[in-house]
């Protein structure tokens, strides 16, 4: 059966510094199931691409939140 893949935003509003974008991309990489993880920076964006089987939404929210960031699924 082919892995079905899901691209997720997060939102982030407390991103205060460039340096963090390696952090959150690092631990959301280590899930298993995590294709890809970009951290936009300037607009607080979080995008995965993921299976959503190995690696649900809860998950990835767990992973930023273990950052010291708080993150919820945005809406747009």
């Amino acid at each position: 059966m082919p892995q079905t893949s899901l691209r997720t935003t997060l939102r982030s509003d407390e991103l205060s510094c460039p340096s963090c974008v390696p952090k959150i991309e690092k631990a959301l990489k280590a899930l298993p199931g995590v294709e890809q993880a970009e951290v936009h920076f300037n607009t607080g964006r979080i995008q995965v691409t993921h299976d959503p089987a190995r690696a649900p939404v809860e998950a990835l929210v767990q992973a930023v939140e273990g950052t010291g960031y708080k993150a919820i699924p945005a809406a747009f």
